[in-house]
């Protein structure tokens, strides 16, 4: 797609956007529709729309497989350690009221680390899903040869 001038900077336009909006849908969903499942998909199909348009090889410089392990790792690890330090502070696992002095602070800090743990699961495991399948044909071609 490098001849394709106007979709190559209507996609460099949008992909903040488009980051902005997960962002806002993220932070959103403590109050209202939303939250870290959506937002992981939005933010993922930024990285989509990135390789969509500039090449599989372009998008894995700029979100490499070690950085979506590490992300899928680290969102797992952020749901999970915010269940257990709920444990070791006395309460049950994912009980956010011990979280804090108040327990209506400890419920806003405790639900937004699970759903940046769910949000940064998702976009990692979507981007990563992604890129998999859109490699696949690239993989058997140097196969054949």
């Amino acid at each position: 797609m490098s001849h394709h001038l106007v979709v190559r900077v209507v996609a460099k336009l949008l992909m903040p956007f488009i980051i902005l909006f997960a962002l806002y849908v993220q932070m959103h969903g403590d109050f209202g529709p939303g939250g870290g499942f959506q937002a992981g998909v939005i933010f993922a199909s930024a990285f989509v729309l990135y390789a969509l348009v500039y090449g599989m090889d372009a998008a894995r410089k700029v979100l490499p497989d070690g950085a979506l392990r590490i992300g899928l790792a680290l969102g797992v690890l952020i749901y999970g350690g915010t269940g257990v330090l709920g444990l070791l502070l006395g309460g049950n696992f994912l009980d956010y009221s011990v979280l804090a002095h108040d327990p209506v602070h400890g419920q806003h800090y405790g639900i937004f680390a699970i759903e940046f743990g769910v949000g940064l699961t998702v976009a990692s495991a979507m981007a990563t899903i992604f890129f998999h399948f859109a490699g696949r044909g690239a993989n058997l071609d140097e196969m054949e040869e």
